[in-house]
């Protein structure tokens, strides 16, 4: 056989052995990609079936989305330094490569913001709300996304794109001074979702204003506050307050006074903080702390009480609460003990005719 038309022919500049050994590179590239596509695909997916990290979901994603064209155009590129070509066409060739590569970023982009997406609300009991919210989010990174691509596909066709980012800037510089209140109010609202400082039924208090959590927009919080009306917050506002949520208490901490009146003998104040410790002891889900004589009052000798709720409900504070009193006093009145109440004397100044307020035993206001 002669090979010497394999040496000697020509096509386009170079010998047909040159254009030969092109297309082998090609096709061994072409089968190299894909192979090596399959092996970090299936080592991805073999990763994420072990552990519930979303990135491994999102790279298996990733992987899986990377297309054929990409393939062909990479094994192509490789292909063309086998063989002499023009500079005019090798520049062509470089710039249908960037093209693609650039495709390819932005099926790569979109795929991940989709997974991520869709992770997102299989891991997360989401409100159509927050649904909302994050698909909102997701629409804004997918025109971020656009609009780099295109900037970066209009730079590599020769187009002079400063002049373009200078106007771009400037004018999102004037939209973001214009808007900067609603965009605060959106990053603050995508910072609710991932952050979690509150979520949708959570009782929480800002400030002067407290009740129960029931929406959360792209712009503003909405709360239904214990008197019926409902509360609207600002994102950004009601992220710069501290916001008390008691919906995450796990355990309530209870201190309550209680007095008793001046001339109680002194061994019916030391039984007290024992009466004290049995009636909250009593009580389920609850863990007694302490009870002391606290203080010499104005017109009280006081008492201070210290015990913990197991249970965060309120109502079963409350249901406790009650007992506790309802049997300190029935053992109060069993001990002789009478509970203090605000008290004003007069004295009279006989020789004058004058009364005022002094300091005198037993006069009730």
């Amino acid at each position: 056989m002669d090979l010497s038309f394999f040496t000697e022919a020509t096509l386009l500049g170079n010998t047909v052995l040159r254009w030969a050994i092109a297309l082998g590179v090609a096709v061994v590239a072409y089968v190299v990609l894909r192979m090596v596509r399959g092996l970090l695909r299936s080592r991805a997916r073999s990763v994420a079936s072990r552990t519930r990290n979303g990135v491994d979901d999102v790279v298996v994603a990733v992987l899986a989305a990377t297309r054929t064209f990409f393939f062909l155009a990479a094994a192509v590129f490789v292909a063309s330094h086998f063989v002499a070509l023009d500079d005019t066409v090798r520049s062509y060739l470089r710039q249908g490569f960037v093209l693609v590569l650039l495709v390819q970023v932005l099926v790569w982009g979109n795929t991940a913001l989709v997974t991520v997406l869709e992770t997102y609300r299989r891991q997360s009991d989401l409100d159509p709300t927050r649904r909302t919210s994050l698909s909102a989010m997701n629409f804004v990174g997918r025109v971020v996304l656009f609009s780099l691509v295109l900037l970066l596909a209009l730079d590599n066709l020769g187009f002079e794109i400063t002049t373009l980012l200078a106007g771009l800037g400037i004018t999102s510089l004037a939209v973001a001074l214009a808007l900067q209140n609603i965009l605060g109010d959106l990053f603050a609202s995508l910072s609710i979702l991932f952050d979690k400082p509150f979520e949708i039924g959570d009782f929480i208090v800002v400030g002067d204003y407290q009740g129960t959590v029931e929406n959360v927009g792209l712009r503003t919080t909405r709360v239904r506050s214990l008197s019926g009306e409902q509360l609207v917050f600002g994102n950004h506002d009601l992220l710069a307050s501290r916001i008390r949520n008691y919906k995450r208490m796990q355990e309530r901490r209870v201190v309550f006074t209680l007095g008793v009146e001046y001339g109680t003998p002194a061994e019916a104040l030391e039984r007290i903080p024992g009466l004290v410790r049995e009636a909250v002891e009593a009580q389920q889900d609850v863990r007694f702390d302490r009870a002391h004589f606290k203080a010499f009052g104005a017109f009280s000798l006081d008492f201070e009480v210290v015990y913990t709720m197991l249970v965060a409900d309120y109502t079963a504070y409350m249901d406790t609460q009650q007992a506790i009193n309802l049997q300190l006093y029935r053992r109060f009145e069993e001990a002789g003990i009478t509970f203090a109440f605000p008290t004003q004397t007069l004295m009279l100044d006989t020789a004058s005719g004058q009364s005022f307020p002094v300091a005198v035993e037993g006069t009730n206001a």
